[in-house]
């Protein structure tokens, strides 16, 4: 079923399937040991939503309610035709995958102000900020240590830690977001619903930091007078 799809959609995976049927798009048939049959209706199906989502961008409810037209017999069978791209994808921005639970390293307070080159004084005040947080045992990972990296080159342009508060306040409200919509995929009872959350996770993610990007991107074409 994937290689009928992967042709026209090379990014669709299991766990996206999945969650589609989470949401009553597809109800594929299923084996007496519980796997999923997909008919060519199925597969259908799913093509109609993946070209519904990448060609018009529309939410979910919105194709649910156009493939229950199509059910009923008040909407043609086939998608719309596909209008001229005017969203690309933007090199350099992460994907899905940059979001991928990886192994991680354990940084004593020491290692991280070693390998970082910031001096404790400045950790303290990022900890205070709330932009670096120690792990429950008291160590601190990767990811933290490539933020501290950061924060430390915009300190060279006379930007202070206190300065990166609105940075904390927009990133905690969008994984807020981001949690809203995943976690009631988490709490569902069938054995795949974790790999589902996780993957909406990494998608949601990845077009969180693009759209932010193009944000700030848009924002300072004025600054200089450009």
């Amino acid at each position: 079923m994937l290689s009928q799809l992967r042709a026209e959609f090379p990014e669709v995976t299991i766990s996206k399937i999945r969650f589609l049927e989470s949401e009553g798009l597809v109800r594929p048939a299923r084996t007496p040991s519980g796997y999923r049959q997909f008919s060519p209706i199925d597969v259908e199906r799913l093509r109609f939503v993946l070209a519904a989502q990448r060609d018009h961008y529309l939410p979910l409810k919105v194709i649910k309610e156009q493939l229950e037209a199509i059910d009923d017999g008040e909407l043609p069978s086939g998608p719309a035709p596909r209008p001229p791209r005017t969203l690309v994808a933007v090199d350099g921005l992460p994907t899905a995958t940059a979001f991928e639970r990886g192994g991680e390293i354990r940084l004593t307070r020491e290692e991280l102000l070693e390998s970082t080159g910031i001096d404790a004084a400045t950790l303290i005040e990022l900890e205070r900020y709330g932009l670096v947080r120690a792990g429950a045992a008291g160590f601190y990972d990767s990811d933290t240590a490539a933020l501290v990296r950061t924060v430390r080159a915009m300190t060279e342009f006379g930007i202070e830690p206190r300065h990166l508060r609105a940075f904390r306040s927009s990133a905690d409200r969008e994984v807020g977001l981001v949690e809203q919509i995943a976690a009631p995929l988490a709490r569902q009872r069938d054995r795949d619903a974790r790999a589902r959350a996780d993957e909406v996770v990494r998608e949601l993610a990845a077009l969180s930091v693009t759209l932010h990007t193009l944000l700030v991107k848009i924002g300072l074409r004025g600054v200089t007078g450009g």
